[in-house]
């Protein structure tokens, strides 16, 4: 019996990796506008774009590994960079 391996289609990730920046984008406008709208009440959101940020970075940083490796390690280092950022705002506005 014949048995043909399954690949990904290089287009299909590449639409779902667009997909993913016009969400996580529109989030982050959205937050961040939100965030400074009126930064008393919407002080939790500032937490909330960097991690989405890091998210972003984090998924670009696997996509470009996948796809050969160069430049993988530094966007998964401003990928952790934004998460600390994130944790930190975090603490400073909950504490």
């Amino acid at each position: 019996m014949y048995s043909q391996e399954k690949k990904k289609n290089p287009r299909n990730t590449a639409m779902m990796l667009d997909m993913l920046h016009i969400v996580v984008g529109v989030l982050v406008v959205a937050c961040t506008v939100l965030a400074f709208v009126n930064p008393e009440r919407n002080s939790f959101l500032f937490p909330v774009i960097f991690w989405l940020a890091a998210l972003l970075n984090g998924v670009n940083g696997w996509n470009r590994f996948q796809n050969g490796g160069r430049g993988a390690a530094a966007l998964w280092a401003v990928a952790a960079f934004l998460f600390v950022i994130g944790l930190l705002s975090a603490v400073s506005i909950w504490r």
